[in-house]
């Protein structure tokens, strides 16, 4: 028998909220005579605001309460920011699908005066300007480039971390674009970020959908949700973060996508390992056949492994 409601579970964040409600829209499509029921669910990671995430748990801490829910049948899906989902699942759940992406790249944003940024370009940032980001991945490459920068801490939803540049606590700040889009903040970005300068977040920008795996329905459904191209590049992400058994105190990154190539589809895949410190980053990039996805990602981080990046994990994990 067809199931006549569906409850998504999802943070309270207004970021979290708008990609249920865009996940909502996409399945009344798909299903017009369904009800579609957002539960919010706070999670450890909400609770925790004055703490740097690496200190804290990272992965994990904003998705784990919603997993429980889902597993007691309280929710049907959870809706997450592939970014937060950590690369082993309970058991009992997985992927069900993965949307398309969101660009992925880091905003560089500066405080505007009147029409202006002060800072009008990321090649322009100020010797010992002060930065906020809450991402060590973030410091790391930022400080390998800029060892005068001055980083501190940024928590808090979007728009408390906007009232905070703006009340000049920063010189500038960097979000992930996509969820920057996501919220109407657009025209704050200053700068678009290249991966050639910083490498984005395993997962950024993608939405997951989370269901459990002998829920027949709700894996029928979410089927045409699943975008093949970004579920790929995420595969190949989260297989070279699994790989190096990566938590949120060492700064990892990569970004992977699909291309045409002489009529062949290749996946190429970007990652690195730093040091905390930004003094030390290893980076390297692999391609291969899309279908690969998993195995490419997965060698890309045993050639970091070998080439140092082993060194850099255990000095941080024995130190912790």
């Amino acid at each position: 028998m067809k199931k006549k409601k569906v409850v998504i579970g999802s943070r309270g964040s207004r970021l979290a909220i708008w990609q249920a409600e865009w996940v909502k829209a996409r399945l009344l499509h798909i299903a017009p005579d369904l009800e579609v029921e957002i539960k919010k669910i706070k999670t450890t990671g909400d609770k925790i605001l004055d703490v740097p995430l690496a200190k804290v748990g990272g992965k994990g801490l904003f998705v784990k309460e919603i997993e429980e829910a889902m597993l007691r049948g309280e929710v049907d899906l959870a809706v997450h920011s592939m970014k937060d989902v950590p690369t082993m699942l309970p058991q009992g759940l997985h992927l069900g699908a993965v949307c398309s992406r969101e660009d992925p790249r880091d905003a560089f944003i500066s405080r505007k005066k009147g029409e202006e940024f002060t800072i009008r370009e990321f090649s322009e940032i100020p010797e010992g300007a002060v930065i906020g980001t809450s991402s060590l991945r973030r410091s790391c490459q930022l400080l390998h480039m800029r060892p005068d920068l001055k980083i501190l801490q940024l928590r808090g939803n979007v728009d408390t971390r906007f009232r905070k540049l703006d009340e000049g606590q920063f010189d500038a700040i960097i979000l992930a674009t996509a969820g920057v889009k996501r919220l109407g903040w657009e025209e704050r970005i200053t700068e678009r970020i290249s991966p050639e300068l910083i490498l984005p977040a395993i997962g950024q920008g993608a939405i997951g959908i989370e269901c459990r795996m002998d829920d027949g329905f709700i894996n029928e459904l979410l089927s045409p949700l699943n975008h093949r191209e970004t579920s790929l590049s995420v595969t190949a992400e989260r297989a070279f973060l699994k790989r190096l058994e990566g938590g949120c105190q060492v700064p990892i990154a990569a970004y992977a996508r699909v291309v045409e190539e002489e009529g062949r589809e290749l996946l190429t895949i970007d990652g690195l390992v730093g040091s905390v410190d930004g003094k030390v980053i290893i980076r390297d990039s692999r391609k291969g056949p899309a279908e690969d996805a998993a195995a490419i990602g997965d060698a890309l981080a045993r050639d970091l492994l070998q080439r140092g990046a082993r060194a850099i994990l255990d000095e941080v994990y024995g130190s912790n």
